[in-house]
């Protein structure tokens, strides 16, 4: 293998070895399960709202240990929801800024689509904004070209170097994912639990 290319392919796996360590698993008590993000170390989670039921949440830590979950904040408009787990020193993932990603830049999104754990789909930045084929939406998203399957539901959309820009949130192509932009998750973090 050419050594740029081997070079290159070491980087993305101790990338994707990285962010595993703050991605969760989450049941909604219904049979649907999806992913979410440790945000912080004290057990804040990040997620789609469309992951989330309103009650018997519970979450797999990437150690595998199983906790209640609550939920703390949903936003159906936006696709966000916030929850709580009762444990403390967790890792968490660094975080990157999506209004910096340029067309052509790789991303990856992490998941467990269809039960698989920990997968990765990797693709280029289409753009970041308004998806053309949503036209009704009004909102930006991180464009990807890559696939996205269920169970890659809120989970993150990281840079090459690993940083959260997104969470992965819906498909509109057999290779176009769309992820939540990290400056909407931030916004509402600040809106919802101040």
């Amino acid at each position: 293998m050419n050594s740029i290319l081997q070079q290159l392919n070491q980087q993305l796996a101790a990338t994707v070895e990285s962010v595993w360590a703050s991605l969760v698993q989450i049941s909604n008590g219904r049979g649907g399960q999806g992913a979410g993000t440790l945000w912080h170390k004290d057990g804040l989670i990040i997620t789609n709202a469309h992951v989330v039921g309103h009650d018997h949440l519970t979450v797999t830590l990437p150690d595998q240990q199983t906790l209640p979950a609550r939920l703390l904040a949903i936003d159906p408009e936006r696709d966000l929801a916030a929850l709580a787990v009762p444990a403390n020193g967790l890792p968490t993932i660094e975080l990157g800024d999506s209004r910096q990603l340029h067309p052509g830049e790789l991303v990856l999104a992490l998941g467990h689509p269809w039960g698989v754990k920990n997968a990765v789909s990797a693709g280029p930045v289409i753009g970041v904004g308004l998806p053309p084929e949503l036209p009704n939406l009004h909102r930006e998203f991180v464009q990807a070209g890559l696939q996205l399957r269920p169970g890659h539901s809120g989970g993150p959309m990281v840079s090459a170097a690993g940083r959260l820009v997104g969470v992965n949130t819906l498909i509109t192509g057999p290779e176009v994912g769309l992820a939540i932009p990290i400056f909407d998750v931030k916004q509402f973090l600040r809106q919802r639990l101040g």
